[in-house]
């Protein structure tokens, strides 16, 4: 006997409960507003800037060097960082500033630890939050503080003095800014619950992460639920949001290639959404070098020379294919390693469908009309839907189907495994 599996649900209900707006200061839920990739320029070439902004990257997170802008006491040099405002302000790419490291002006060159070096630090971040206010930056305080960014060793008592000046300076001098910390490496329970009972979480407005690791991108919605509880029990009074700051796949580690990391780029995109995380930039932009055995020289979406690689395609049909389409739920499925995304665009609906698992194929209702299947790679294909149940076949390759308009979802049934069906 054949049957549907799962509950039927309807459009106004669906939209009500999924359209909430995003915490005031991160990007809306909206392709590709959330996405973004870590640079290490300043300065580059109109090819590669608009490279950059062809591939939908709407968030750019670079250094923001104390060491290279104060090179005298007191004296501040922002004219290269004027040049990278400048290019990506014109493009309607945001940016992520990390404020960081140590200067060999104060403190030996260490990440700051006396009251002197503090204080140093704070007036070079009071002049950049003055010069660049308003213009939709995201501030972030050190980098991977929790390892060997942070000299001589890692030590959050003193990452804690140094967040606590930084924010009390930001809040005083440009209350309007976003201030996001700690951009940690990986998820470091015991750094985040110091950090939390040192007052630092509640005073920020969002906290950011770098979960890294070789599984697939999907494993991080465990650690992201367990961040979440962690981050309302030190911020009981006000949301928190979750960002994905820097996070990233060699293609030449163990077990990866291009393809692999072309299918985990936009997995790591749209499965972050699911976990409620508001920005998620890659890493890596480009290539950082050419020796095939060097794995740092291997995260990138486009090769040394700006090639692209299957990352950045894969970024690129993602992006323009679901321009404009905001994200509403994670549709639930009999099998938990089944992705299927639900997207909105005015009255045009859409899909984005993955598994973990093996290749199987699942089947959907659908309303009579045109589905627009768009694969990984771009290559697009129309199958005419006739009311019959539309099967597809799910790989671990994304793909996104373009539902016709007005569709209506009390016709759609959730997907089921086509085996349940028979």
């Amino acid at each position: 006997m054949r049957r549907f599996l799962g509950s039927v649900f309807g459009m106004i209900a669906l939209i009500a409960a999924f359209s909430a707006a995003a915490p005031e200061g991160v990007p809306e839920p909206v392709v590709p507003q959330p996405f973004g990739v870590n640079i290490h320029f300043t300065q580059a070439t109109e090819r590669e800037l608009n490279l950059l902004a062809d591939g939908g990257f709407r968030f750019v997170r670079m250094d923001f060097s104390w060491s290279d802008i104060e090179k005298q006491k007191g004296v501040y040099d922002f004219s290269r960082y004027d040049v990278l405002v400048r290019d990506m302000t014109a493009r309607g790419i945001r940016i992520l500033f990390i404020l960081d490291y140590g200067n060999p002006l104060y403190d030996e060159g260490k990440s700051p630890y006396t009251d002197e070096g503090r204080a140093a630090f704070a007036r070079y971040v009071e002049a950049a939050v003055k010069r660049y206010a308003g213009k939709g930056i995201l501030w972030e305080i050190w980098n991977e503080p929790n390892i060997f960014f942070w000299q001589p060793k890692p030590n959050v008592e003193d990452y804690a003095k140094l967040a606590h000046v930084v924010i009390d300076t930001i809040r005083r001098v440009a209350p309007g800014e976003f201030i996001v910390a700690p951009a940690s490496s990986g998820f470091p329970w015991e750094f985040m619950e110091t950090l939390g009972q040192r007052g630092v979480l509640a005073k920020l407005d969002a906290v950011t992460v770098h979960p890294y690791r070789q599984q697939p991108p999907e494993t991080a919605g465990g650690d992201y639920r367990r961040l979440r509880l962690l981050l309302d029990r030190y911020s009981p009074r006000k949301y928190l949001p979750i960002l994905s700051g820097e996070w990233g796949y060699s293609d030449v580690w163990q077990a990866m290639d291009m393809q692999k990391q072309a299918r985990y780029l936009p997995r790591q995109w749209l499965s972050n959404l699911t976990s409620d995380v508001f920005l998620s930039i890659w890493y890596d932009w480009k290539n950082d070098g050419e020796d095939p055995k060097e794995p740092e020289h291997h995260f990138g979406t486009v090769y040394h020379d700006l090639r692209p690689k299957p990352a950045y395609i894969a970024a690129k049909t993602l992006t323009s294919t679901l321009d404009g389409y905001r994200y509403l739920r994670r549709i639930a499925l009999p099998n938990s390693d089944d992705y299927l995304l639900l997207f909105r665009k005015g009255e045009q609906l859409a899909l984005a469908a993955w598994t973990t698992a093996d290749p199987h194929p699942v089947t959907l209702n659908l309303p009579r009309g045109t589905v627009q299947v768009v694969e990984l790679m771009g290559k697009t294909r129309s199958v005419a839907v006739g009311g019959a149940p539309f099967v597809v076949d799910l790989t671990q390759e994304p793909q996104y189907l373009l539902l016709p308009a007005h569709a209506d979802l009390n016709l759609i049934g959730t997907w089921s495994p086509v085996r349940q069906l028979l």
